[in-house]
């Protein structure tokens, strides 16, 4: 399909001619051009502060030319004394412009351009007229060009200043960092963002209520008729209405519609099936993609998704892509969002700002529960942020922003609930209950489908705690670190769950078992890259077996899914709390949730097998299963036999009767295996069983010297433009082809044909290394090279390194 047909409220695109041909005669036209177009192109862009670099006639000509997304941080360098600091990865940040020329399209049509998101502080003009300031940076907003544009060349600029740090938890990003649109209708239109779709479902059958703002930019009062036709996933139309009336001059009015359809194709994690609304006023045609599923928390059962008891197995995501910055290709949140799904991950918190709308879009397809939330502050500083942190902004802006994110998001059928802020100090102000009110009036007005929840990480916190009345506020109560509170180390929810027994519990944010991949360490040695001690592996155990058991739980967020930029102290760069590292490469705790999260068996053995020089020291073997027992072998010798059964299954049929499971060697109550085993060079070898079968064999084995490059990429055949590109994985191996684990070769990479590389990355969380330079060391025995085609045709993407054979990889742009 062309142009954004799964961007909500102001689409305007075209469809297939398939589903065209089966339209009610009103829409079955030919497919209308779309009205809102990309606008990313021919930028001019120059850091610095430019005084007149809003007016027509300044001369550009020596600042260098980019397209959009665009993030002049991610360039760098890295310097410990930059004002943005650990927040900020200690990247650059400051002022810089941005300038496009374009001619006028269309007389006599409405003209807007729409920014999804520009951070910070930004500033728009046309041919010199200002256009207005938007401080928030994750906000997407737009303005009418109509009234300033001329016959022949027009100009806008658009200042971003970033320059007040630190003011985002965490790395920001600096400049037009998300896409910008521009969108030319007619003065009679649906207005951007104006078609909201609310469904119920009640005896098997949808009702949408469709909610439809039409503005009328014309000086007299206009008749109209709107038609709006329901597209099922499969292209079928399965409902319409019509309505009739008079719009006001210069002015709008909503217009309500009613469909019912039988025997609705139900949205759900694992059938992410898709409705288009295809409203018609006029000329003007927006199509609105939307789901039908019941979502809702219950006090007893968890939360709920069409009626069945669906726990959240949720991790935190930031914003970040890593070696891209801010400005994020779709293909990189596709490529980690599939790797979070095959982790059995099944719910995204988007911590703790407004995302990009694509992102979203992506969630709707593959089938993730999302939180969304506006704000990482309200009208109270955090420490991180004392000065210009949202604070700054929230009383004049904070209404405004939020009904701008829900305007734009509501649509998601991925969306279950709201987040109105995350570990806002306003929890234990006397006000914050007032200001948490102004909030939920506007969540419950606007959308009133769903629940909204706070993030609370202060509920029984000394000296001050989350004030009662704020908490009972809350639809559904959100715990950051539920477990941090005397007590509750233990008991967990079971307290409040007690004492509050009406009460919807979520946890929004909890730890996870991160660290830095492929850094391990002996006995006495210091943490490496500043990793939590060992006894964090069993907080978290813990925590997921209470999640797991007690249905009142609506399930957990855990901090994080993937690494991201900041939180972070020199020579770090960026924080380890995620289960996948910047390049996407999975560390040992994504197997833990995997054996825990999915039925797929799971045997991952660690930590790797290389400690030459260590001969005789004990080495902590664990593994992550869901095996019944794990046998452990070195150099072909049993080093024992162990296991676990979570849950533990009870008594079945009669007494003194157990399930096979029941009967296998039970060793630990927690989640993990481990093993203590003085290093010898060899073969660690882990036989898993199920029902007393061998179901899993894995091995790790001491490498030779690293000899030669392997490359592999997730696809040998991409699309040319910047939304796609392709993931090379850079291994690092021996003569046997085995990826030496501790392998640190710096690797030279070249790129022939229509193409560039975008970003070179290895995960390490202290790397000063440019992304953007065109060689990278090896961490772990990886690197990741991001390949993107300016035009179709083959790329040829070689590395190589001294001493090492060098390899090349075939990329085909379509």
């Amino acid at each position: 399909m062309s142009g954004r047909f799964t961007r909500r409220g102001f689409l305007g695109t075209a469809t297939t001619a398939g589903v065209a041909a089966r339209l009610t005669p009103a829409l079955a036209l030919a497919d209308p051009a779309p009205r809102t177009v990309p606008f990313d192109d021919g930028w001019q862009f120059s850091r610095g502060d430019f005084p007149g670099a809003e007016m027509p006639a300044f001369a550009d000509a020596a600042w260098r030319r980019v397209d959009l997304p665009h993030d002049w941080s991610i360039e760098g360098p890295y310097s410990k004394d930059e004002p943005s600091g650990g927040s900020g990865g200690y990247l650059p940040t400051g002022i810089g412009w941005y300038r496009k020329r374009f001619a006028r399209p269309a007389a006599g049509k409405q003209v807007e351009i729409r920014f999804d998101g520009v951070y910070q502080r930004s500033q728009v003009w046309i041919n010199g007229r200002s256009l207005g300031f938007r401080p928030y940076g994750y906000i997407g907003f737009a303005y009418d060009l109509t009234p300033h544009l001329v016959d022949g060349e027009n100009v806008v600029a658009v200042r971003v200043d970033n320059s007040l740090q630190p003011n985002s938890r965490w790395y920001s990003g600096s400049g037009i960092y998300r896409h910008v649109w521009l969108t030319v209708a007619d003065p009679m239109r649906i207005a951007d963002w104006g078609v909201q779709v609310h469904t119920t479902i009640e005896s098997g059958e949808a009702r949408l209520r469709i909610a439809t703002r039409v503005v009328n930019a014309t000086p007299s009062t206009q008749a109209m008729t709107l038609d709006t036709d329901i597209v099922d996933p499969n292209g079928k139309i399965v409902g319409t209405a019509s309505a009739g009336g008079r719009v006001p001059a210069n002015g709008e009015r909503v217009f309500e519609q009613i469909v019912r359809v039988a025997a609705p194709l139900l949205w759900s994690v694992e059938t992410p099936r898709l409705y288009t609304a295809r409203s018609r006023l006029g000329a003007d045609f927006v199509a609105t993609a939307f789901g039908i599923r019941d979502a809702r928390f219950d006090a007893d059962r968890g939360f709920l998704l069409n009626g069945a008891r669906v726990k959240l197995n949720g991790v935190c995501v930031h914003g970040d892509g890593g070696a891209v910055g801010a400005a994020v290709p779709e293909a990189i949140w596709r490529r980690r969002l599939a790797l979070l799904k095959e982790m059995g991950c099944n719910a995204i918190r988007c911590s703790h700002n407004p995302p990009a709308p694509e992102f979203l879009d992506l969630c709707d397809t593959m089938g993730f529960l999302v939180m969304g939330e506006p704000f990482d502050e309200w009208r109270q500083p955090k420490a991180q942020t004392p000065d210009y942190g949202y604070h700054r902004y929230f009383d004049e802006w904070g209404a405004r922003d939020l009904a701008d994110m829900i305007a734009r998001d509501r649509n998601h059928p991925s969306i279950v609930i709201w987040s109105a802020g995350n570990e806002v100090p306003d929890q234990t102000d006397a006000k914050g209950p007032e200001t948490l009110q102004t909030l939920l009036d506007i969540f419950h007005a606007m959308d009133p489908g769903r629940p909204v929840t706070v993030a609370c990480d202060n509920i029984a916190a000394e000296p001050k705690a989350a004030l009662p009345e704020f908490l009972g506020k809350l639809d559904v109560v959100g715990y950051n670190y539920v477990d941090r509170w005397r007590d509750r180390r233990e008991k967990f929810y079971s307290i409040d769950r007690h004492d509050f027994p009406t009460r919807k519990f979520v946890g929004t944010e909890s730890p996870a078992m991160g660290g830095s991949r492929g850094a391990y360490r002996l006995g006495d040695e210091p943490p490496v890259f500043g990793e939590r001690p060992s006894n964090s592996r069993i907080e978290v155990e813990q925590l997921q077996k209470f999640v797991q058991t007690y249905d009142y739980v609506g399930g957990d967020f855990m901090w994080t899914g993937i690494d991201y930029l900041g939180e972070s102290f020199w020579p770090g760069k960026a924080a380890s709390s995620g289960v996948l590292d910047t390049s996407g490469f999975p560390k040992d705790g994504y197997y833990f949730y995997q054996s825990l999260w999915t039925a797929k068996t799971v045997l991952h053995l660690f930590p790797h097998w290389n400690w030459q020089g260590r001969e005789g020291e004990t080495v902590a073997v664990a593994c992550y299963t869901n095996c019944d027992t794990v046998e452990l072998f070195l150099n072909g010798r049993s080093l024992g036999t162990k296991g676990f059964a979570f849950p533990r299954p009870g008594m079945i049929k009669q007494w003194g009767t157990y399930p096979p499971r029941a009967l296998a060697l039970q060793t630990t109550a927690d989640l993990h295996l481990a093993w203590d085993v003085p290093y010898a060079p060899g073969v660690l070898k882990a036989v898993g069983t199920k029902d007393g079968k061998i179901v899993a064999v894995v091995e790790r084995a001491t490498t030779g010297p690293a000899a030669a490059i392997r490359l592999s990429a997730d696809r040998d055949r991409i699309d040319a433009g910047r939304s796609d590109l392709a993931h090379v994985t850079v291994e690092v191996v021996d003569a046997a082809g085995r990826v030496v684990p501790t392998a640190e070769n710096e690797i030279a990479f070249t790129l022939s044909g229509r193409g560039r590389i975008v970003g070179l990355d290895n995960g390490r969380p202290d790397s000063h290394e440019s992304y953007r330079s065109d060689r990278r060391k090896a961490f772990g025995g990886l690197a990741l090279a991001l390949v993107q085609a300016s035009n179709a045709g083959a790329m040829l993407l070689a590395a190589s390194s001294p001493g090492l054979t060098p390899a090349r990889i075939e990329i085909v742009a379509g």
